[in-house]
């Protein structure tokens, strides 16, 4: 056989690159022991690998920084860094100690790094799946009592006819906080009050939420905190549950989800929910307190893994929901002697991908796109509002560890068209592209530092800048984060008010400009046996404020005066093995300008505070019992005849669940001291709103107490 002059080129530049290259035997062991830990996930400068049966994996890399990562479920994560020069071969030893049966180790991808939650400088708050399973049997059907009883994050109802409600962040405005779905906006560029909805707890893994402007990572929307949902995958054995719940006021909820492997590098997950919730009048003054809804929903997810750093996933979902409020059927409206129906049907389908690869000796490229369609029928009394609203995005990123520094870059672009039929005055498209970079550098074993800064154009607004910077300080059992970060919200007339409303009676009397946000906070942290505790300060602005006015007229305007929100977390954490306990309080005084002077923000109390309390035991019964209650502060109120603030007030609940054989039985007391706000008000007002509203905003629980009880099968 012969070779040519370009053949044997070819084959002599292979031959001299391997010669370069240096060769890594990592051997892991456990500590007390030094037994070997097969299994075990290697990660060295990006490549992936695992360990054999002997607790060994062997790795060929690029001379130079190396910096080595290895984890392994029940043990504390471990890294080495060295220098290997070319050709060199060298063996490793790398010792793992078995964690604390208290501690977790959690990684968050929120930051695209994909580190562990105790060493991200960003401050990132982790809802795990043992808190998601005790919510899903308070509310199967959505997850906004999940996410209100975090700290400093509050659903504010929206649209008390519907039963809407948005999340607010420290005191932010429901439309700042950003909702992504395994990283990727599913829910479109502002998920809207009745989006989180319709959105099941059944299959998520876990909720990772950042508070602060975020812009840096995830562009236009994200300047209150971005919220971003895990979803469970499929696990080495085939697994199936089904939940049916039933609620004393009328709400009926199915859920299935399903997990297989398809084969050692394949594997799905199926969710299926059916729910509904009948028109309920708490009050009996012949308008419905509770909305009448029904909702199916299905989601499959593809994932592949070669345990080799190449991946992908897959997903696509639609949603069908109809709701009704208004008069019940028979009843009048005092005021006009004449019925009023308000409703929405929504039809939603998306679908969404990611790919993940390693190449050139340990970069990591990521690339990920997602679309979504929907199509929403509005009535509002007499009038009749349809619209169509798709979004796009895609993105390309590379991500490198470089000795202490892992560096991350990209490119996204964003589109966001919303085509209202019956008020086309409203229609918008906005094509955003942009750039972003990403520098986490550990500097010692005390200090941890996130740098990242992102460059947008926006089609309608301009150019936007968005930094933001994080800083991880360690002493001893003490942890300390600094952050700041600037982003941008590009201004829609699709806000809280107008989601209530409607559009048909709204007005823009002048062109709106881009909203800009900063903020900044300091959290300090103490574990100490099985306490943990954090304290947390903020602060934000957010200049050119878009609000709704509703006194003469309906009008979304920018105001001249920043909106500015100061406050405080306190969270305390005690586990013992089978008692956990948490505490959280929050002072929030938000502030925005009024032509008479600065006032708090609506619908913002002041103070806030919940305890929440889980006992297991872990004897034969296999059972818990888990006890809250929330105190929320005053509140103030606008475009409110009946008062200028609202009444603070407490909601208690009590949840017990025990498993018999394979099903877990459970019934749920919510609010069981009746808090209701139509006990001091009624929701309907004496006369017609600007903006053609016959309610009032909602302050406090319309539903009263509330029992719900079910099974959830698995097999």
């Amino acid at each position: 056989m012969t070779l040519s002059v370009s053949s044997l080129a070819v084959l002599s530049t292979f031959l001299f690159a391997a010669a370069q290259q240096a060769s890594l035997l990592i051997e892991v062991r456990s500590q007390p022991g030094a037994n070997a830990v097969a299994g075990a996930a290697v990660v060295v400068n990006g490549a992936r690998a695992r360990t054999d049966a002997r607790g060994v994996a062997t790795v060929r890399v690029q001379p130079g920084a190396i910096e080595i990562v290895v984890a392994k479920e029940g043990f504390e994560p471990a890294s080495v860094s060295l220098s290997v020069g070319a050709g060199e071969e060298r063996t490793v030893a790398v010792d793992l100690v078995a964690q604390a049966s208290i501690e977790e180790h959690v990684t968050v991808s929120a930051t695209r790094t994909e580190r562990g939650i105790d060493d991200e400088p960003i401050r990132v708050e982790v809802l795990d799946r043992d808190e998601i399973e005790e919510k899903l049997m308070m509310t199967p059907g959505d997850i906004v009592m999940m996410l209100n009883e975090m700290g400093g994050l509050r659903a504010q109802a929206t649209s008390p006819s519907l039963g809407a409600a948005s999340v607010r962040i420290q005191g932010m405005r429901g439309r700042y906080t950003r909702f992504l779905s395994d990283g990727l906006p599913l829910f479109g560029e502002q998920a809207g009050s009745f989006g989180i909805m319709q959105i099941p707890p059944i299959d998520l893994g876990q909720v990772e939420v950042i508070k602060g402007a975020a812009s840096s990572l995830y562009g236009a929307g994200a300047i209150g905190g971005v919220v971003n949902l895990v979803s469970r995958r499929p696990s080495a054995q085939p697994e199936r549950q089904l939940l049916f719940n039933r609620s004393t006021r009328g709400a009926t909820d199915a859920a299935m989800w399903y997990s297989a492997p398809l084969s050692d590098r394949w594997g799905i997950t199926v969710l299926g929910s059916v729910n509904g919730q009948a028109r309920a009048d708490v009050d009996r003054d012949g308008w419905a307190d509770l909305p009448r809804y029904a909702r199916v929903l299905g989601r499959p997810r593809l994932y592949w893994d070669d345990g080799a750093g190449h991946s992908f996933f897959a997903t696509g979902g639609a949603t069908w929901e109809d709701r009704v409020g208004g008069t019940l059927p028979g009843a009048t409206l005092a005021q006009t002697g004449a019925p009023y129906r308000e409703g929405l049907d929504t039809r939603r389908f998306d679908a969404a991908a990611s790919y993940q690869s390693i190449v050139g000796g340990g970069t990591v490229v990521s690339a990920r796109a997602s679309a979504t369609h929907q199509r929403q029928d509005h009535q509002f009394g007499e009038l009749r509002e349809r619209d169509r609203h798709t979004t796009a995005f895609a993105e390309l990123s590379l991500r490198r560890a470089l000795g202490r520094h892992t560096l991350v870059a990209g490119a996204a672009l964003e589109r966001d068209a919303f085509q209202p039929i019956d008020v086309p005055r409203f229609a918008y498209t906005f094509t955003v592209p942009g750039i972003f970079v990403q520098d986490d550098a550990t500097v010692a074993s005390w200090l941890a530092v996130s740098a990242g800064v992102r460059a947008d154009h926006h089609s309608e607004f301009g150019n936007f800048i968005s930094p933001r910077v994080s800083t991880l300080f360690r002493h001893g059992a003490w942890t300390s984060r600094v952050s700041y970060g600037a982003g941008f919200s590009a201004p829609t007339p699709l806000v809280e008010e107008t989601e209530a409303a409607g559009l048909s009676r709204l007005v823009i009397p002048a062109p709106l400009t881009a909203e800009r946000g900063r903020s900044a906070s300091l959290d300090i942290s103490r574990s100490s046996g099985r306490l943990s505790t954090t304290l947390t300060l903020f602060a934000s602005r957010v200049k050119n404020p878009v609000e709704a006015e509703r006194e003469d007229r309906f009008a979304l305007v920018n105001r001249a005066d920043a909106t500015r929100n100061t406050g405080i977390e306190a969270l305390a954490i005690y586990r013992l093995d089978d008692l956990s306990i948490v505490a959280n309080y929050a002072w929030v005084r938000a502030r925005e300008g009024e032509p008479a002077g600065r006032v708090d923000v609506p619908l913002t109390p002041r103070h806030s505070v919940g305890i929440d309390g889980m006992w297991q035991w872990a004897d034969g019964r296999d059972a818990r019992l888990g006890v809250e209650w929330y105190y929320t502060g005053e509140q103030r109120l606008e475009a409110n005849p009946y008062r200028e603030r609202s009444r603070p007030y407490h909601v208690f609940g009590v949840l017990y669940e025990r498993r018999v054989g394979r099903a877990r039985l459970f019934v749920n007391g919510e609010n069981l001291t009746d808090v209701r706000q139509t006990r001091w008000d009624p929701i309907v007002r004496p006369s017609r709103g600007v903006d053609g509203r016959w309610t009032v905003d909602g302050w406090a629980p319309l539903e009263g107490r509330a029992i719900n009880g079910g099974v959830r099968l698995s097999f």
